[in-house]
C-alpha cells in the first residue's frame, strides 16, 4: 500500500475511532493528531476525570495480525514521553492519565468498520513511575 493511501486509510480511522468515543463511550476529544519529536498522539480525550492517550491502528483486514499488535515496546515508549510532554505543557501532570487503543478493520469497499476499543491497552513505558 502506498504511503498515500496508508496516510488516508489512517486519517479515515482516526475520524471514526473520535466519532465512536464521542457518541458512544461519551468520552470529550480535546485534540487530533498532535505531533511530538517522539510521534504523534492520534487522539487525546477526556474520559470523567482521566486523560486517555488513543492511538488508532487501521488495517484493511486482519490478514497479516490484529491491528493492536502494530503498538509494540518501542511505540509503547514513544507514546509516553509524547504524552508527558503535552501533560507538561498543558499543565496537567497531576491529571490521571491511561493509554488506550483502538483497533479498525474497515474492509475494502464497506461502508462500515469494525472497531475495536481497547482499555488501559498497556502502561507508562520505560519512564519509572510516570503517573
Amino acid at each position: 500500500m502506498s504511503g498515500l493511501i496508508r496516510k488516508l486509510l489512517g486519517d479515515r480511522g482516526e475520524r471514526a475511532a473520535a466519532k465512536y468515543l464521542r457518541r458512544e463511550k461519551r468520552m470529550r476529544i480535546l485534540a487530533r493528531q498532535f505531533s511530538t519529536r517522539w510521534g504523534e498522539l492520534d487522539l487525546i480525550c477526556l474520559d470523567g476525570d482521566t486523560m486517555v492517550f488513543v492511538e488508532v491502528k487501521t488495517r484493511k483486514s486482519d490478514e497479516h495480525g490484529h491491528p493492536a499488535e502494530a503498538v509494540t515496546l518501542k511505540k509503547q515508549q514513544n507514546l509516553t514521553k509524547a504524552a508527558l510532554f503535552w501533560l507538561k505543557k498543558k499543565g496537567l501532570l497531576e491529571n490521571r492519565a491511561r493509554f488506550d487503543v483502538v483497533s479498525i478493520v474497515w474492509p475494502e469497499g464497506e461502508k462500515t468498520p469494525i472497531i475495536e476499543h481497547i482499555v488501559n491497552a498497556f502502561a507508562a513505558a520505560d519512564l519509572g513511575q510516570m503517573f
